[in-house]
This record gives C-alpha cells, structure tokens and sequence, in this order.
C-alpha cells in the first residue's frame, strides 16, 4: 500500500510539470481525482476489514494526506494555467499597430497662474519675492503691525488660534517686519501666500485664501510712489484699461490708508452676485507704513519712509479668468482646470 501511494504521488508530481495548458491540467484533475480516478480507485481497492486498528488508522491516513495534497497541486495548477490563459488573451487583444495615445497636458491652478505673473511682473520692477510662514506668531501677525492685543481690529480678523499660542496667518502682512529685520532698507518685496480666517463661506469669501502683500521701503517713498506703481501693475496684470477708485480707508499698519476698487470684470459694472451687486470688487488696500512698524522692523521713521499694498490674490484671478464663485477655486475638481490653457 505505502509503495502504491508512494507512486501515485511521483506519478502525479511528473504529469503536472509537463501539463502546460488549462485543458491538460484539467484532464489530470480527472484521471487522479474523479470517481473513476486512480486516486479513488485506491480508496475503492482498500479492504481495511482485513487491517488491524493501527494499520487501518496508518493506511487511511497515508490515503487522506495523499488526496489532500494531490487536490492542492492540481488546484495550484489550474490557477497557474487559468493565469497564463489570461494573459495570452490580452495580448491578442493589443493591437501595437494603432497610435499612442500619448501624455495629458496639465494645468495650473489660476490662483497659481496668477501669482506666478505677479511675481514676474514685480520682480521685473526691482522687488523681491518672501513667502513667510503659515503658522504665525502673534508678535508678527499683530503686534509688531501696531495691533495690540486691545485692538478692536483683531476682531475683524476672525484668527484660527493654535493650542500653543501661536495662530494660523490671518494677512500677509504678517512677513512684513520679518524682511524689514532681515533686509533692512532701502527694500521692495512682496509676500504671496495663503491666509486664514473663520469666516462665513460666499461667493467671494472664503476661510482659506491667498494674498499677494508688497512693502516698498526707502527715503523717498510717497502717496505718488503708491499710484505710480499700482497703476503699472493694473495695466500689466490686466493688459487692458481698467477702472478703479481711491477710498479713504483704516488699517493700523498704515497712515494714512486708503482703499483701492476694481469696477468688476464680471458684469462691467453692472451688478452681480461677486460684487454684491454694488458693480466694485475690494481688490488693493494700500497706504504708506507706520511709522510703529517701521520701528518694529528696526528702521528710523524719520529718515525712511514707505508704503504696503495688499492684493486679494483669489479675488484677481477670479476677475481675471471670470471665474463667478471663490468656492470654485478650493473644490479640487479637475474640470476647473481643463478650462484654462495647459501651461505644464
């Protein structure tokens, strides 16, 4: 009995290496383990009435571990065989004469766009690029800006505040006196970057955005130094004529302040749901530096003077690719992005 087993075991082992295609290894499956097989005809040939109890425990074993084995390499064989059947039809499929169809071109997002012309733009006029840090200190964010901690402007500014004091960027400004104290004067910089504020989401807010900040610092820097360059940029940014308005506006980090609108590109003026229907979009607070900030940036206020401008960077690319809602810009979906042309 054992040289039986024995043999049909060898026997087997050798059928399978030999048995390469599927109906071959099916065929083996038969002649070894179908009713008629010889695996079963072992079973069937057995007269264990004629064994003892050891040697009928012995020699049922030796049969049970003999077609558990047998029935996991035909199976393992079979899959292996179903595998290169596979494979051998997708290959008959592929027809290599047809043409690739080559790479998909990529897009940047228009708030990128947008920043990376603005950087070009102010980099061709002399200033330099700081991006600062998202996660600010509150001597940076507020303080060193002449807002302290009384301040009511704080308020307006809805801060993401971190367990270990420290908050995430409400404005861009937040850079300006880290480059005063790291570049001293005279200096043209802008900060581009991302901001936070927890805020109602509409239209044309969001509680994450992006703002392009500029400081231009030097002993003679004045209100006619603001327009001048703010008119150069609007002219290179748009490439056509625009219309905006000079209002008187507060922010403590500068004085005097002002307030400048873009008449919206949207509706021209007429009144839609990104201007509030007014026909203007807030785009550039601006003002010359305070004389409190430029003495946090180390600098005298009485030889130097200058002035910061803040662009709403989600805002401008939104004029400038008439994209109608901010919320649009933050989704992620790829249909945005295959509306403007593949600059990768």
């Amino acid at each position: 009995m054992s040289t039986t087993i024995d043999h049909l075991r060898g026997q087997l082992a050798d059928d399978l290496r030999t048995a390469g295609e599927l109906g071959d290894v099916e065929a083996l499956r038969v002649k070894y383990l179908g009713q008629q097989g010889l695996i079963t005809g072992v079973v069937r040939g057995t007269d264990f009435s004629t064994l003892d109890a050891d040697a009928r425990r012995e020699v049922g074993k030796r049969i049970s571990g003999l077609k558990t084995w047998a029935e996991a390499e035909i199976g393992a064989a079979l899959a292996e065989a179903e595998a290169r059947a596979a494979r051998a039809r997708r290959r008959g499929m592929v027809d290599l004469t047809l043409p690739g169809t080559g790479a998909r071109p990529g897009s940047l997002h228009p708030v990128t766009q947008t920043q990376m012309f603005l950087e070009d733009v102010f980099q061709s006029m002399g200033f330099r690029v700081e991006t600062g840090f998202e996660v600010e200190e509150e001597l940076y964010n507020f303080d060193a800006l002449n807002i302290p901690g009384d301040h009511p402007a704080r308020d307006m500014h809805d801060t993401f505040w971190l367990e270990d004091g420290r908050l995430l960027r409400t404005h861009t400004s937040a850079t300006q006196v880290r480059a005063m104290r790291m570049h001293g004067a005279p200096l043209r910089a802008v900060f581009p970057g991302r901001c936070f504020r927890c805020e109602a989401t509409d239209a044309s807010h969001e509680t994450t955005f992006h703002q392009f900040e500029g400081l231009m610092i030097d002993e003679d820097v004045t209100v006619s130094t603001v327009l001048a360059v703010m008119k150069a940029l609007l002219e290179k940014v748009f490439g056509r004529e625009v219309t905006v308005r000079l209002r008187p506006g507060y922010f403590p980090f500068v004085e005097p302040g002002f307030e400048l609108d873009l008449q919206c590109l949207i509706c021209g003026g007429a009144g839609c749901k990104v201007c509030k229907r007014t026909g203007w979009v807030e785009l550039m607070p601006c003002g010359m530096v305070h004389p409190n900030v430029l003495r946090a940036g180390g600098l005298d206020p009485e030889r130097y003077r200058g002035f910061a401008f803040g662009l709403g960077l989600t805002r401008l690319a939104m004029m400038n690719f008439s994209i109608p809602d901010i919320r649009l810009l933050g989704t992620g979906d790829l249909r945005l992005m295959d509306q403007f042309p593949a600059v990768l």
